[in-house]
């Protein structure tokens, strides 16, 4: 089965790359290894939800938008390789915007680790890190990277 017969059976459509909003690019190869840029939850153009988790948006919020971020890095990845040549999901880092009393990231992240292990089995098993941090780009909750190793 393909990666992206898996996706359609999650009923998930990968969304066109959104743009850079700076100076870098949302996906590069290094040898064997694609890296994404980090990506935020947009959804149609839009972040659904804005703010702190643990303040203005929930823990159950956050951890769908980080599964939102996850799929826009398969995009990139598919901009750029397709997704069919991904052997494997080799790391995730995920930064969640917190409040200060919020010491959940790494469920927060789980939206994202979670669905690359729905796509790709064992092989969306992966090393990880789940950073709170102050404030992230647009005021999003949520932003993920991921590195995958591809043939």
């Amino acid at each position: 089965m393909t990666v992206k017969n898996r996706l359609s059976e999650l009923g998930v459509e990968l969304p066109p790359v959104t743009p850079p909003a700076g100076a870098y690019i949302p996906a590069l190869r290094s040898g064997n290894l694609v890296y994404t840029s980090g990506q935020l939850p947009i959804t149609g153009g839009r972040l659904p939800h804005r703010g702190k988790v643990g303040a203005e948006v929930t823990l159950e919020d956050a951890k769908a938008d980080a599964r939102v971020c996850a799929i826009n890095a398969l995009a990139a990845v598919e901009a750029l390789v397709g997704l069919d040549a991904v052997v494997r999901v080799v790391k995730v880092v995920g930064f969640v915007a917190s409040d200060p009393s919020f010491t959940s990231q790494p469920e927060v992240v789980n939206g994202a680790s979670e669905f690359l292990g729905e796509v790709f089995g064992e092989a969306g098993r992966h090393a990880r890190s789940a950073v709170g941090v102050a404030v992230l780009p647009r005021d999003t909750p949520v932003e993920v990277e991921i590195v995958v190793e591809v043939e």
